[in-house]
This record gives structure tokens, sequence and C-alpha cells, in this order.
């Protein structure tokens, strides 16, 4: 027993000697353990990097990570990465592990988001709003391209009435996007899945936007946000709402690039021997300056005729006062128009038409009688309703005179009213539009009466757009069947069909010198053309979309379009080259108008905004809200001292162009509208198609009665 109590006393006794080498294994062991663990979670870290960069197609950074990753090795050079203790890295990849592609987070994320939006303090909502869309179009083109088709759906329908006040065209494009392959094919969506949206933001809106994403770890969204959106941030309060329509910019273009071609000189004065440098020069006296010298003499000879009765003197002192006031109005008004005559001068390049003496003499007269017009002195307007159109009314165009009017209708016909033959006949009461198919305007109608338009066949199409020429002797029309055709008002006959687009014309313009004239299609293409030749003499391309309106500058040397893009853009007529892109709608571009001195442009969209550009510089003037629906046409008074607008909501708007550009000049940009709307002239029922000053400067203007409910 005592043997075995010395065996077992022996055995009991190894092992306590023992202990500091088994807790020193024990612990080497541990240590060893400690260190793969460590090693596996900076594999870990490398391989979640490594997998996101893959994911993302940031092939380069990958390459990047992986050669400093062998660098660090070669030299030792590593400090460890304890996932563990370090909680902002340890929530990121947990989160970024739990069903990172999982639909459903899409959904629950942007929803999320969106309720944290709308409830935020009122000063910074309207500009986190602007986050909303882009991450919202790129939740659901995300979705299509993982192939979770159904989930997409879903998602794009239960969110698209956030956006459809604004965005309302693009929803619809993106309603067709029903397979991964889709965000190729259709140009409008590959061209958001390979931009960037800019987007104005103060930086306390930006700091509480990343302090959201990173409290709720919406990983999704700040992945989308970091790789769709560009901040531009800036200092200070946030931007005021009315600056809304220049913060946003969703562009198919990059923008550097844009900032590129911006670079580029444009020369925006008016012709060396145009008629109104030549009327300056001759210092011709106008008409409004001899009334003032005839008022003078008719104070002087007040003053001598002082001693009469009280009543007269006192209707001749009334007198006075009245013409004291015109005088210092006109005044007033030739100061606001020295604008065009500081325009700086150029030379054109194109070989432009010689101008018959007797029209030159006839377009000076003009000139000498205009009305000068200012804030002070509004235009008088001559509205011209089609009636009886029956919605197959698509254009209407009116004369530099105003003499004549045409109509481009759905039947493919173009119809031109003389307003003297009109005001002879008792035809109606109104411009008559009725589908008939009569050849000729001497033929008697369906109601037994003479008609009073004359009538132009040969398209096969709906007519989108006609434009008279500077004389009013021709005019063109552009229809659906891909053609433009010449019309001679004089013969009443086609004289020439252009073919060169492939798709519909929108619009087609006259030079203001005559003889060439510009077209824009659906091929998303603009081009040049002469009344002597059949094929274009310039193609331009460059836009992501329809080309819906185009404009020339006044020199003659330039040709602005706009497009179903959102972007307008200035092109060099002699080389074909895009020289500015103008960046800040949010819808496609129904309308261009070129101010008379040539430096500044308004272009209205489908929204009802308006934006006035400086073409020297690139940017954005102001603004212009006011209208509720389309803005279809524009125009600016001669003197470039008043903008015309008309609209789909029944209006015509006149805006004090001068002030604002003065403002501009003389004052730090504010948050309010400095574009002045001067009046508002509604209209019964009528959408107005068509603004026209005449060289005197009466506005003309065009619309069809729309049926009311």
């Amino acid at each position: 027993m005592l043997l075995n109590h010395n065996q077992k006393g022996e055995r009991g006794r190894r092992p306590c000697s023992l202990w500091p080498l088994i807790n020193q294994r024990a612990s080497s062991t541990l240590q060893e353990k400690e260190e793969e663990e460590e090693r596996m979670d900076e594999l870990q870290v490398v391989e979640f990097v490594a997998t996101y960069l893959k994911k993302k197609g940031f092939s380069e950074a990958e390459n990047a990570l992986q050669a400093e990753i062998q660098r660090n090795k070669s030299s030792n050079n590593t400090n460890p990465i304890d996932i563990l203790n370090d909680p902002e890295l340890s929530k990121f990849f947990r989160t970024f592990s739990e069903s990172e592609d999982g639909p459903a987070r899409y959904q629950d994320e942007y929803s999320k988001l969106r309720s944290w939006t709308y409830s935020s303090l009122d000063l910074y909502k309207h500009e986190l709003l602007h986050v909303l869309y882009p991450v919202f179009i790129h939740c659901f083109m995300d979705l299509v391209a993982k192939g979770h088709i159904q989930e997409a759906r879903t998602f794009f329908n239960n969110f698209r009435e956030d956006h459809e006040m604004m965005h309302l065209r693009d929803l619809q494009k993106l309603e067709g996007v029903l397979s991964p392959s889709h965000l190729e094919e259709m140009e409008f969506a590959h061209s958001l899945r390979h931009s960037k949206v800019n987007i104005k933001i103060c930086q306390y809106s930006y700091e509480l936007l990343l302090q959201y994403l990173h409290k709720t770890q919406s990983t999704k969204m700040l992945g989308i946000i970091n790789e769709r959106i560009n901040f531009q941030v800036s200092p200070g309060q946030p931007s005021s709402i009315s600056d809304d329509a220049e913060i946003v910019t969703l562009i198919g273009s990059n923008q550097d690039a844009a900032n590129q071609i911006n670079q580029k000189e444009v020369h925006w004065g008016l012709l060396e021997d145009s008629l109104e440098n030549r009327l300056e020069k001759t210092g011709l006296i106008s008409d409004s300056e001899k009334a003032e010298g005839e008022n003078k003499e008719a104070e002087i000879d007040e003053n001598k005729k002082r001693p009469v009765e009280g009543g007269k003197q006192g209707a001749s002192i009334k007198k006075l006062k009245k013409d004291k006031a015109i005088n210092a109005t006109a005044k007033t008004a030739r100061l606001e128009a020295n604008t065009v005559s500081t325009a700086p001068r150029v030379k054109p390049d194109l070989a432009l038409p010689v101008m018959p003496t007797e029209v030159e003499q006839s377009i000076l007269e003009d000139l000498r009688n205009r009305v000068h017009l200012s804030s002070a002195a509004l235009p008088s307007v001559s509205f011209y309703t089609f009636i009886n159109t029956h919605n197959g009314l698509n254009c209407a165009s009116i004369s530099q005179d105003g003499s004549l009017v045409a109509g481009g209708f759905s039947d493919s016909s173009l119809k031109v009213w003389d307003m003297a033959k009109l005001g002879q006949q008792a035809v109606s009461s109104g411009l008559q539009g009725e589908n008939d198919t009569t050849p000729r305007e001497d033929i008697i109608g369906p109601n037994g009466r003479k008609r009073s338009y004359t009538l132009y066949q040969g398209h096969s199409g709906p007519v989108y757009s006609a434009s008279f020429s500077p004389l009013g002797d021709f005019i063109l029309s552009s229809s659906a069947d891909t053609t433009i055709r010449l019309w001679s008002t004089k013969l009443n006959a086609n004289l020439v069909c252009y073919k060169g687009h492939n798709y519909p014309v929108w619009d087609v313009q006259f030079n203001p010198q005559g003889h060439y004239f510009a077209s824009s299609s659906h091929d998303r293409t603009a081009r040049i053309w002469s009344m002597d030749r059949i094929q274009p003499l310039r193609i331009m391309a460059g836009h992501l979309s329809d080309v819906d309106c185009v404009r020339w500058h006044i020199n003659c040397n330039y040709i602005a379009t706009g497009s179903s893009d959102k972007t307008v853009r200035l092109w060099d007529v002699s080389s074909g080259e895009c020289v500015r892109i103008f960046i800040g709608h949010r819808s496609m571009i129904l309308s261009l108008a070129m101010s008379p001195d040539g430096r500044y442009m308004a272009s209205g969209d489908e929204d009802g905004t308006i934006m006035m550009w400086d073409l020297a510089s690139g940017r954005c003037v102001t603004p212009l809200m006011g209208h509720t629906s389309c803005v279809w046409t524009l125009a600016y008074s001669c003197e470039g001292s008043l903008l015309a607008s008309g609209s789909a909501d029944c209006t015509v708007k006149l805006w004090d162009v001068t002030t604002s550009t003065k403002v501009l000049k003389t004052e730090e940009k504010s948050g309010t509208n400095r574009l002045r709307s001067l009046k508002t002239l509604p209209t019964k029922s009528t959408p107005v198609y068509s603004l026209q000053f005449s060289r005197r400067n009466l506005l003309f203007a065009a619309g069809a009665l729309s049926k009311t409910s």
C-alpha cells in the first residue's frame, strides 16, 4: 500500500513539477491562436474590401490594393487590424456580410431614408429631398441589373408618386426597363448608369445625411450615394427653394466634359453690316425722338399762353405733366435699349444673301418707327385664336410683320391665313381649321363659303413645325414623315422636299437673314440646310435624346438646340462643333429664344420653368418661375428689354430682362428670383403656341381654343 501510495504520490507530484512548462506551452498555444485569429481578421478585411471593389467594377483600385498588400508583406510593415475592438469597422463588415444582395434591403433602406428626409427640419428638408430622386432610380436599376425584376417593379410602383411632378417623363421612360439587357440597350438608362448626379448642398445638410447613413447602417444607400452622386458642398445657409432649378443636375454627359467644352470662345455680338448697325451710324431720328422735340415746343408755346382762363390753364398743366411722363418713359426705354448698340460686332461665317434695296428701306422704316419697350412701357398684343381645330393643330407660326399666320395639322396639312384677306371676308369671326382636303383657297368649302386660308398639301404625316422666311415669301414645314418642305407663299406651291433625317422632324427655323435654315429631330441630331441644296450642310450630333427645338443666334454663326436630355447646346455653324452645354433644366426643353444683342438666351421646359443663360460664360443668369405648365414659346422684344413667354397654362407672361441683368452685375447672388414678372395676360381657354415681336415691337401671339369641361 505504501508502494502504491508512493507511486500514486509520485504521479501526483510530477504534474506539480511540470506546471510552468505546461503553462508556458498553453500560453504559447493561446498566443498562436490569437495571432492566427488576427491574421484571419486581416485576411477577412482584405477579402471584404477586394470583393467590394471587384463587385463595383473598381478594377484599378483592386489592383492597387493587391500591390500594396504584397509590398507590405515583403517589408513586414503591417499594422494589425483588430476588427473586434473597432466598433465602426465591425458593424460595417457585419452588416455587409448579412445578405449583401438581398432585394428587400433596397425597399427597407430607401423607405427609411425617405421617412427621415420628410421628417427633417424645413430649413434643410428641400435640400435633402434632392437626394431621393437619384437614389430612387438607381435602386430600381440596381435591382433590375441583379435580376430581381418583380422586386424592382414593386419598388418602382411604391415610390414613383413622390417624383412624378418633377420627373414624369423620366419615369415613363424607365417603365420600359424590364430586363438587365434593357439597361444597356436603352440610351437614357445607359447614360444614367454611366454618369453622376451633381447636387448642391450646404455643409450642415451634408453632415446630417452622413450621420443618418452611418447611424442606421444603410450600406445600400451609402453605396449608391457614394457611387452615383457628386455633392457640391458649400458653407453657410441652405439655398432657397427659389433657386432649386440650379441645384440638381441630372445629365447623361460628364460634368467635367461639359465644363471643358464651355471653356471655348464664343463670339456673341451682332453682325458688322446689320441694318441696326447702319441705322445707328446714320443717326436717323426716330419718331419717339421727334415726338419728344414736338412736346418741348408745345411746352414753350404753353408757357407763352399762360394768361388764360383757370380751367384751360389747369387742363394745359395736366397735359404738360402727362407729356413729361411720356418723355421720361421714352428716355428710360432708350437707356434700357442701349444694350443692343453696345454689343460687339462680328463677321458672318456664312455667305449671307444680299437683301433687295426696297426691302432694306422698308425694314429701316420699321426700325425708325419702333416703339421702345420697358418695364414702364409694355407692348400691345395681337392674339390670333384658332377655332374648331378638333385638337388637330400641332404648331403655329407668325410672319415677321404679323400679316400671315400658319398652322400645322395632324392630318398632314399646312394652312396659311392672310390677315388682310381674312379681314375682308365675313367667313367667320375667327380662324378656321376644319379638316378638309380642298387644294386651293378659291374652292368652295363644305359649308358653301369661300375658304379663308391657303391649303398646302404634300406631307404624309402630321406637321410639327412651320417657319416663315424673314420677308414672308417662303415658309418651311417639318413633319413626322421625316421630311422638310419649302413652300412659296407667292405661288402657293411646294418648291423643294428636303430629306436627310431618319425620324420625325420636330422643329425647323429659318436663319434671321434667310436662305439657310436649321432642323431638329427624333434622331437626336440637328442639321443646317440651305434652300438651294437638298442635302444638309452640317450635322450636329451629341444630344442623348430627341432634339426638340432649334434657334438661330442673331449673328447667324451659331444655333442653339434644346433636347429631351434636359440640356441646351450651342453649336458653331461653320465647324459643327458644340461650344456650350447649358445644364440646369429638370425636364425636356421645348422652346428657345435669343436676345437681340446676342449675349443671352432663354429656354423653356416641360415643367414650366424658364432659364436665362449668359452665352459668354455658359452660366444661368436666373431661373424664371411662374408658369404652371409647358412653356411652348419664347420671344425677346426688339431692343431686348422684355421677354415674353407663352405656355400651355393659357397665359402670356412679360418679364423684365434688363433689370435682372443689371442686378446680376451689381449685386451678389441672393436667394430671391431676380427676374421680375411684369404682367400676366391670361386667355379664356387658349394655350399659347407661338409668340412673335414685329420690328415695331408689336407682340403677336397664336393658339388654339381648347374645349373646357
